[in-house]
């Protein structure tokens, strides 16, 4: 009604001014026994990176249900926004590497300064664009780490070129993401793109959220 609607509007002004500054949401997920504050700073200039997507926390919950332990593993976290995922596995023991555009590196920093004191082991925050910069990271990571990566078709060579530099034999990668997209969609990136070079299997459905982890 007409009270909601002015609530509405009273959490985003007309003004487009008022946006011309990103503005910052902490929130606290509880997950794996652990209490994580994550900073999500909204605005123009970090746009998809500023939000935890709801195919990370379905990562996370996967993460939780299995009693995932990543203790002397190394893992790497790509397209990490907030670096929710990488931040819970470090939480979990894992010498981790969280990796995006540059963009969304002051805000994976502010993330691993809420949730790791200043001394003692934190995750790695580093830029990775897919396609170029693979190269400058090792290979042969434990755990590749992923959520809600597959959604631009454009990038889906890019991501390949670099899950295959960053995996070896023994390597795992977990892969949530939302289902968008018809032919070249999602599904074409994990049934079509994926399995000549990885075995792949789809290990979660969950049909309200239209979220797969791969």
């Amino acid at each position: 009604g007409e009270a909601e609607e002015e609530s509405l509007r009273s959490v985003f002004p007309r003004d487009p001014e008022l946006f011309a500054d990103a503005f910052s949401v902490q929130c606290r997920y509880r997950l794996c026994g652990r209490v994580l504050r994550i900073a999500q700073h909204h605005g123009p200039r970090l746009g998809l990176a500023a939000s935890v997507w709801e195919a990370a926390l379905s990562l996370c919950r996967f993460l939780e249900e299995q009693h995932f332990d990543f203790r002397g593993q190394t893992v790497i976290e790509l397209g990490a926004g907030t670096g929710i995922v990488g931040i819970l596995a470090a939480l979990l023991g894992g010498d981790v590497t969280i990796t995006d555009q540059p963009a969304a590196l002051d805000q994976i920093r502010e993330n691993v300064e809420l949730n790791f004191p200043a001394e003692g082991p934190r995750p790695r925050v580093k830029a990775l664009v897919w396609g170029q910069d693979e190269g400058s990271f090792p290979r042969g990571f434990r755990v590749v780490l992923g959520s809600d990566i597959v959604y631009h078709p454009p990038a889906f060579r890019p991501l390949l070129r670099t899950l295959r530099h960053l995996c070896g034999p023994r390597s795992l990668a977990l892969l949530s993401a939302r289902v968008r997209g018809g032919p070249g969609g999602t599904h074409s990136f994990f049934h079509h793109l994926l399995p000549p070079y990885f075995q792949v299997q789809l290990l979660r459905r969950e049909p309200e959220q239209e979220i797969e982890i791969y």
